[in-house]
């Protein structure tokens, strides 16, 4: 999907649901862009982080909260609330997303948000879904760089039907010049080896699941 240009903004966009939470005690700095999708409203005012919008149909949040931000949603609808976030998000200008509490509890939910991830990717901008102790992100003909970290299980897999020219450098098995099929985990369960390590992809669109302590991540 082809997404309006807006002006960009350099900070992050947080979406925080009410999934799986791990690691979301973040501290948005004044350029970032906090928002609540249904019950995460709750999830950020219990951990007291500052929301600047909150949107969703609240049918699991069971009511609709009192905030100066709040956006109530249709229940029946085509887009998730998570979704809907991200697209404000979108239009206020944002390129960067880190989305909290979009997984574990029903996994059709998970995957829902795995292929919002891709779209991100395919339309340019960078989102990334914190889970309990992994963070997924989704990248489309370029390549992603770590430093190094001694251990640690790193995945890669096919989004698209297949990606062409996927090199795995600097980890305990390395690819290269590989196809991978969306059919076939042959990326699955490798390693951080202690040193510099990236993932590039020449055509297609790759889903990488890796730690949460490897979240200092580079894009080219």
């Amino acid at each position: 999907m082809a997404w309006q240009k807006m002006e960009k903004k350099a900070g992050i966009c947080y979406v925080v649901g009410a999934g799986e939470t791990g690691g979301s005690d973040f501290s948005p700095g004044a350029e970032d862009f906090v928002i609540a999708a249904d019950a995460g409203f709750q999830v950020l005012e219990q951990k007291g982080i500052r929301m600047d919008l909150v949107i969703g149909d609240f049918d699991s949040l069971g009511f609709v909260p009192e905030h100066v931000g709040v956006r109530e949603l249709e229940k029946e609808k085509d887009d998730t609330d998570m979704r809907a976030a991200v697209l404000e998000g979108i239009k206020a200008g944002y390129e960067t997303f880190h989305i909290y509490g979009g997984t574990g509890g029903r996994i059709d939910h998970t995957i829902a948000n795995m292929q919002l991830l891709a779209e991100l990717s395919l339309s340019g901008k960078r989102g990334f879904l914190f889970g309990g102790d992994y963070i997924m992100t989704a990248l489309t003909d370029g390549t992603l760089h770590f430093p190094p970290y001694d251990s640690g299980y790193v995945s890669v897999f096919a989004h698209s039907e297949s990606a062409e020219g996927v090199w795995l450098s600097g980890l305990k098995y390395e690819l290269r010049d590989a196809v991978l099929s969306n059919s076939y985990p042959l990326g699955v369960s490798n390693e951080f080896a202690g040193e510099k390590s990236s993932i590039s992809v020449r055509k297609g669109t790759l889903i990488l699941v890796f730690p949460q302590k490897a979240k200092e991540v580079a894009y080219l």
